[in-house]
């Protein structure tokens, strides 16, 4: 019988093809639809639709579905057809076809395997990638559906399943060769002492147990992986009970297991040290080159560099790299063109004498990253759009030639971005680089950044594993390098000194990821510079100094999601700055305007209100919507000009590739994991994540300290190489995160186990360990990573008036952080009793921890609140409340309508806002007879009727001042302060105090 890729299979091919009558339609029509649709086997109708994997095997010359249980099952008789559809984050549908040759296999199977290939690519729209697999040297990509590995059975369709037989005996003693650091290759060899050798792991399967021979070259990280081979056989051969044990060669000693194992093979012997090994060896340099496939044959095209425009849409080509040739096939060309592409491919490996080298074919506009990599300057393509283009003419072509075709089916597109997967109720310190050293910030400042600085921030939280710390550089847009240095050594020195348990993070002004800044909940972005470097920066460049002035002209946008997520971010004061989908805030010293966009929502304009608190306390705002604004607004901004009506676009998240490292000499390396899994990263390693919005860089506790110590500068290194030529930005937010110190927002790519980040040992010994006895879950969970360091140059513990509750408590209120309070009050903030707004409301998201405090019940502790709230703000100046801020009457000069209205007193009338007019509500005529006032004169209602989730809410209230109808003692049980006190208090923390209550 002739190997797939001989001669005699070549002409078998070629037969086979002329039987089949694949031909181009009589106008020699030159496009993606060359191929006779007629000729499509019904079998791959809806083939590509979910994601998933989808197999057919060749029986009599036929494809056949094989049933999802049997997946996995290979005979080293037969052949088959693979079809890996994946659904991208985009809402399209990525498909890998593979046709995997049996050794065993005939020629005419392993044809009508490549024909079929063909005809289901066809089906696709011709966007398929297409790979020819041979038994023991299949690729990774293939191996890694098949996790942990594959291991053929003898036999096959044409042998009548002489496997069944196998099954049903006796059990046999079999010997198995693993190689692979990441994806194992497993092979069955003779039962024989000769089989054995030095370099790589062999695996032999008793009938009572498993023995592991580790060869004395081969490496931690293959002996870890070829132990999930041994887990396999021993839940597929023994049920899960049998006994492992693993042998180190070389070393006999006493070693029971050892003495067992040689006395299976008669004793033992010392293996020679020049064994034969069927591995490659060291890869040797192999210059890439590229061939035109013209009529059948191949002429090679010089060129001293590979570019894109060396191939041409109507041809085909071969590029050849050595271990793999691949078939690039233009979309202009004819169906004949590319079945002869096809054979040149395998005629040019078989005339290499190159069996372990791979065939890719791939269609012009789909290629893949690897190809694309090896050409000069590739242009970006826009592979959705061609994709889905080709779907729909492939489903209306099969529609209309009789095919019951059900639709082209999509995948459903992420419509939302991720949420913060962390805890925004922990401690948070802030400083100020100044050249070569750093500033504590006290609580009042350290949300308050300015883009011409350079800031270090330490968070400390409460994660599922005890808890989690958080250290990151953050650099403004006008940040001078110098500070930039200074502030990656000073962080790496803050995660060294916590024994690299915390998570380190390097940020740039515009890039933040969206875990930042709910952790700062109100943060304020100035121009300019309070840095000394900054500063000299300035002075010794003549660069005007734009540094932010309370009494200057200044223009903020307001964004975020709820009061726990705003920002206000200083721009350029023009027109071009504003944006109809946010709102903005305009100063002038004590002129201020409030301007809304018509595409913004209640939500924004909320947000606007409350940072109006931060900006310019106590003044009050002139409120201008969008085509309604003065002439002084204008001016403020030079000149009325167009602007943008899209709302900014941060970097999406896309899917995610994982991808193992080795780093020497200023070098790196990367290889690409496909299908990763946890169990796919070992301690020994570095492992990058690029999801293309953020990139992480995973290092092993055991990885060497020195290459620990460049952890950053591999994923600086990265990002710049763009390996997946994805336009990276060099300002992507990037993580260096030690092993057993994984943040939530980073094991969500993965089916996490923490268990498996508390064992001891290197890779091979944890695994072994579970192997052996199974993974053991955790009783406790201690709280692995110190909250606190000394970094001010003040205390270890950082002051009291620094602290964040980090409790999940339910009978803690979440003053920080995005409480079930905060998703109710979201609800309510339209709710037509509070105000008219005609904007949607936004919707609840659910909160981060899973504990959290039931939004339907009441806070237990109401002293609590006031504690807590005394604690974790650092005290400052006290700020007269800024009065209820109303709109201008439009009627009314500007002059007039831009001074400041008086105080309004609690016992008279209080301005409220209401479709753009001025209102006014004397509270005194809503009291009704029978009710009790309050020493204020205002009617008391129980607190449970007052809070915004209450199901019996009181109706014609202030909706703005519920804490007002609080009688005197009820008020002071729920805020643990007097009335008094509480009106003392900034507008801000009333605000956030209220909050907490549900009383806003």
């Amino acid at each position: 019988m002739a190997a797939p890729g001989s001669a005699a299979s070549k002409h078998t091919f070629s037969s086979l093809l002329k039987q089949k009558s694949l031909k181009t339609s009589p106008t020699k029509s030159r496009s993606t639809m060359a191929v006779s649709m007629r000729e499509v086997d019904p079998v791959f109708q809806g083939a590509g639709q979910k994601d998933g994997l989808e197999i057919w095997r060749i029986e009599k010359l036929q494809a056949v579905p094989v049933p999802k249980e049997s997946h996995g099952k290979f005979f080293t008789g037969d052949s088959y057809i693979i079809l890996k559809t994946t659904a991208l984050k985009n809402g399209s549908f990525r498909n890998d076809i593979h046709y995997w040759l049996g050794k065993d296999t005939s020629q005419d199977e392993a044809g009508t395997a490549a024909i079929k290939t063909v005809e289901l690519d066809a089906a696709l729209g011709g966007r398929a990638v297409q790979y020819r697999e041979v038994q023991g040297n299949e690729t990774e990509k293939f191996l890694s559906y098949f996790r942990p590995c594959i291991i053929p059975e003898e036999g096959g369709v044409a042998s009548g399943f002489r496997h069944t037989e196998i099954n049903e005996r006796e059990h046999v003693t079999r010997l198995f060769v693993c190689r692979g650091r990441h994806t194992v290759h497993v092979k069955e060899v003779p039962f024989a002492r000769s089989s054995l050798n030095h370099d790589d792991i062999f695996i032999l399967d008793t009938k009572s147990k498993i023995f592991q021979f580790n060869g004395s070259n081969s490496s931690i990280q293959e002996r870890a992986k070829a132990l999930e081979v041994v887990q396999y056989l021993k839940d597929t051969n023994h049920e899960g009970k049998c006994d492992v044990a693993a042998v180190e060669d070389g070393k006999l000693m006493a070693d029971a297991d050892a003495g067992e194992f040689w006395g299976l093979f008669g004793g033992f012997a010392p293996l020679p040290r020049k064994t034969f090994s069927e591995l490659n060896g060291k890869d040797t340099a192999f210059a890439s080159k590229l061939l035109c496939v013209n009529k059948g044959q191949t002429v090679s095209v010089d060129c001293e560099v590979l570019t894109r425009a060396l191939l041409d849409t109507t041809k085909c080509y071969l590029l050849d790299c050595g271990s793999e040739i691949y078939a690039w096939m233009g979309r202009e060309t004819a169906l004949e063109d590319r079945k002869r592409a096809g054979l040149a491919a395998e005629e040019l490996l078989r005339e290499g004498n190159r069996p372990k080298s791979h065939i890719i074919r791939l269609m012009e506009g789909f290629e893949t990253v690897i190809f694309r990599s090896k050409f000069n300057k590739w242009p970006k393509k826009a592979e959705a759009v061609v994709s889905d283009e080709s779907r729909g003419k492939v489903a209306a072509l099969l529609k209309r030639q009789g095919f019951n075709v059900k639709g082209i089916a999509k995948a459903a597109p992420v419509k939302e971005e991720p949420q913060p997967q962390i805890d925004c109720t922990g401690n948070l310190q802030v400083w100020r680089v100044n050249d070569s050293d750093k500033t504590f910030l006290s609580f009042s400042e350290q949300c308050k950044f300015y883009s011409g600085d350079c800031y270090i921030f330490q968070y400390s939280y409460t994660g599922d594993e005890g808890e989690e710390c958080l250290v990151g550089t953050w650099f403004g847009k006008r940040s001078i390098q110098e500070e930039r240095t200074a502030a990656i050594s000073l962080a790496d020195k803050m995660v060294e000194s916590l024994k690299f348990q915390a998570v380190l993070v390097r940020l740039y002004e515009g890039k933040e990821p969206i875990e930042f800044f709910p952790i700062f909940q109100n943060l304020v972005i100035f121009k300019g510079g309070a840095s000394t470097g900054y500063k000299k920066f300035v002075s010794e460049n003549g660069i005007e100094d734009d540094t932010y002035s309370e009494n200057g002209v200044a223009l903020f946008r307001i964004q975020g999601s709820g009061p726990d997520n705003m920002q206000a971010i200083q721009v350029d004061t023009a027109a071009p700055s504003l944006n109809s989908s946010y709102c903005y805030i305009l100063h002038d010293g004590d002129t201020v305007f409030t301007w809304v966009g018509n595409l913004s929502s209640s939500m924004d304009q909320e947000l606007a209100e409350r940072q109006l608190d931060v900006i310019k306390p106590n003044l009050q705002s002139r409120l201008l919507k969008e085509g309604s604004e003065y002439d002084q607004f204008w001016k403020l901004l030079g000149v009325k000009s167009e602007y943008p009506s899209q709302k900014i676009v941060r970097d999406q998240e896309s899917d995610a590739h994982l991808f193992s490292c080795t780093f020497s000499k200023g070098v790196l390396k990367v290889r690409e994991i496909f299908n990763f899994a946890q169990d796919d990263m070992m301690a020994e390693d570095i492992f990058i994540l690029d999801c293309h919005s953020s990139v992480f860089v995973w290092v092993g506790q055991h990885v060497d300290t020195k290459i620990r110590a460049q952890a950053l500068s591999i994923g600086e290194k990265f990002i710049e190489f763009d390996i997946l030529m994805e336009d990276l930005s060099r300002e992507t937010p990037l993580y260096v995160i030690a092993e057993g110190s994984e943040p939530q927002f980073f094991t969500r790519f993965f089916t996490w186990d923490s268990a498996k980040s508390a064992l001891h040992g290197n890779s091979f010994e944890r695994r072994l360990s579970i192997v052996k006895d199974g993974l053991k879950p955790r009783r406790d969970k201690p709280k692995r990573r110190p909250t606190t360091s000394s970094h001010t140059g003040r205390s270890s513990v950082p002051d009291k008036s620094q602290r964040r509750s980090a409790s999940f408590s339910p009978d803690r209120v979440r003053v920080r952080g995005r409480s079930p309070a905060f998703n109710a009050l979201a609800a309510n903030f339209e709710n037509s009793n509070t105000r008219n707004l005609s904007t949607p409301p936004p919707a609840a998201r659910k909160p981060f921890s899973k504990s959290s405090p039931d939004p339907a019940k009441p806070p237990q502790r109401a002293a609590s609140i006031a504690a807590m709230s005394a604690s974790f703000e650092r005290p400052r100046p006290t700020l007269i409340p800024k009065s209820i801020k109303a709109s201008p009457d439009v009627n009314k000069p500007q002059s007039e309508a831009s001074k400041p209205k008086p105080e309004v007193n609690a016992k008279e009338s209080t301005p409220a806002v209401k479709d753009g007019q001025t209102l006014t509500s004397t509270i005194q005529e809503d009291a009704k007879e029978g009710q009790p006032e309050d020493e204020e004169g205002l009617p008391a209602y129980p607190y449970d009727r007052l809070r915004t989730s209450s199901t019996n809410p009181v109706k014609d209230i202030d909706q703005t001042r519920r804490e007002t109808y609080l009688s005197s003692a009820e008020f002071r049980e729920k805020f643990g302060m007097t009335k008094e006190a509480f009106a003392k208090l900034p507008k801000w923390k009333q605000n956030r105090l209220k909050i907490a209550l549900q009383l806003f």
